[in-house]
């Protein structure tokens, strides 16, 4: 049973079947019958279910499927058509493979043939820089010496065979053409002065290598008199920074003792002044005492003035009054009753204006003495403030010099403490500049005695060079029958045409010191051994017996 007939009971075309309960109760119960069964679907009915259920056009999934199955089949052919050789892209492709491969081949011939061309141009390079060895070696002076000696050997030798010819010649007939003979004798003539022309050359040749020494010499000792002057110089100029460097040292102490002064008087400048206000407040306050003592004089004196004045006036009225009350007692005698009582009234009144009178002047004497002694408060008060204030001032101007010797002191430490940075820095730069001085000097010494070492191994290796190559021309020329002895002259040990004895591979030449400039002979021989050995005698046992000591 499908779920489409258990609900065909209860919807059918979208519209509601019943609605009472008994009908309500009859489907649950089918319903509830119904799900302890079980349905089977196939898988299309499902997937239509689904669809039913989510929503989905079949129609579009189909239309879907099938553009992914043709998109899955067009890879597929292309993917085998990508293979195939009968093709256009095929045979397009197999074309541009057989290029890369005839490119590769052809690459890798040029290699090849790059590789042997750079072999043959290694080896002609090779060949060319041995040439060029031999023939610069061929060209040295000591070679060409040698060469000079075996030319004379060569030279000798044919003259030994022109002499054997020549006395052949006379042995065998004694007759010869005197012409034939003069022609030899201008020949052998010409040969001589060749010779002579030529050992001339080899001395002017001798004599300008001795001038090129020579030169070399006073070149060097010009060298390193110029290093010395310039050793010289720059010890001058240190000891002048030295001395400058002193000389602003002491500027600055001068400088510093003259702000220290400065700064002195400026304080004994405010004490003065502060003093000079204290006297100058001292004599303000003696004159407002002055002042005040003054105005208590006058203010007693016109009390005084006051009080006799009152008294006066006193004395007068009473003087006054007892006149009138003598009239009046004349008068009361002579008047009736009325007129003592007009009497009576005219002094009651008398003395009622006096006493009003008495009492404006009381009231108006002790304003002015609260006037008076207001303003001597408010002028107390005004001092009071007007002392504060000059108080305060004068603190202020305390303060304010204190902040501005503070920050003078503060300016003098870091102009202190800069001026020793700096003299620190320039004590650096002097250190830095002797330490690369040295470090060049040792660099130097270095470099020439790397140079020297080198010359040397080079003097050594061309020694041997040389003597190998004149063994063996020497034993070929013997073996010829040549006269070695200029070969063997030419071929000693040490370079140079000198006569002194080798220092270094080094043969030197000693001139004279004269005009003449010639070298000087060498005078070793065997008797001034002999007569060395004599006088120089390493052992002393041997000087003991020779001298004839027995222990």
């Amino acid at each position: 049973m499908s779920t489409a007939s258990i609900t065909t009971g209860v919807v059918q075309y979208g519209r509601r079947k019943g609605s009472s309960q008994q009908v309500e109760r009859s489907e649950v119960e089918k319903t509830e019958a119904d799900l302890r069964q079980m349905v089977v679907l196939s898988k299309s009915e499902w997937q239509r279910l689904q669809d039913s259920v989510n929503g989905v056009n079949q129609h579009n999934r189909s239309g879907i499927e099938a553009a992914r199955q043709r998109e899955a089949l067009r890879m597929r052919s292309k993917e085998l058509v990508k293979h195939w050789s009968n093709t256009i892209a095929g045979q397009r492709q197999k074309k541009l493979e057989a290029k890369k491969f005839r490119e590769a081949i052809e690459e890798e011939e040029r290699k090849q043939i790059d590789i042997e061309e750079a072999k043959y141009q290694a080896k002609i390079r090779k060949e060319a820089i041995e040439q060029a060895k031999t023939q610069q070696y061929y060209q040295t002076d000591r070679v060409k010496g040698f060469h000079s000696a075996l030319l004379l050997a060569e030279v000798l030798k044919e003259r030994e065979a022109q002499i054997e010819l020549k006395r052949m010649k006379q042995n065998a007939s004694k007759d010869i053409d005197r012409d034939i003979l003069a022609q030899m004798a201008c020949r052998e003539e010409q040969s001589l002065q060749r010779e002579q022309r030529k050992a001339l050359q080899r001395k002017q040749d001798q004599l300008a290598t001795a001038e090129s020494v020579k030169q070399q010499i006073k070149d060097r000792e010009m060298i390193k008199e110029q290093e010395r002057q310039e050793v010289k110089r720059a010890a001058e100029e240190i000891e002048r920074l030295r001395d400058l460097h002193l000389w602003e040292q002491s500027m600055n102490e001068r400088k510093k003792e003259e702000e220290k002064r400065s700064a002195m008087k400026a304080h004994q400048d405010y004490l003065t002044n502060r003093e000079l206000v204290k006297a100058t407040e001292a004599q303000r306050q003696e004159e407002e005492e002055e002042k005040r003592k003054q105005l208590a004089k006058h203010k007693d004196k016109v009390m005084k003035m006051r009080k006799e004045k009152q008294e006066e006036i006193f004395r007068e009225l009473q003087r006054h009054r007892e006149t009138i009350i003598q009239k009046l007692a004349v008068q009361k005698q002579q008047q009736i009753s009325n007129e003592e009582e007009i009497v009576a009234k005219a002094v009651a009144e008398r003395e009622a204006r006096q006493a009003r009178e008495q009492r404006e002047k009381e009231e108006k004497h002790a304003a002015m003495l609260n006037s008076i002694a207001a303003h001597r408060e408010s002028m107390r008060k005004e001092q009071e403030r007007n002392a504060e204030e000059e108080k305060q001032k004068a603190l202020e101007m305390l303060n304010a010099k204190k902040e501005a010797n503070k920050i003078f002191m503060r300016k003098q430490e870091l102009q202190a403490q800069k001026a020793r940075e700096e003299g620190k820095t320039l004590q650096d730069i002097y250190i830095q500049e002797m330490a690369d001085k040295r470090a060049r000097h040792r660099r130097t010494k270095k470099e020439e005695k790397d140079f020297a070492d080198r010359n040397t191994a080079l003097v050594v290796e061309e020694e041997n060079q040389f003597q190998i190559y004149a063994r063996q021309v020497i034993e070929t020329a013997g073996k010829a029958g040549r006269n070695t002895f200029p070969l063997v002259k030419a071929a000693r040990e040490g370079i140079g045409g000198g006569l002194g004895p080798v220092f270094g591979g080094l043969r030197p030449s000693y001139l004279v010191h004269d005009e003449s400039g010639v070298e000087m002979p060498s005078y070793v021989s065997g008797t001034t051994q002999n007569i060395k050995e004599l006088n120089e005698t390493p052992d002393i046992q041997q000087s003991k017996k020779r001298l004839g000591f027995t222990s």
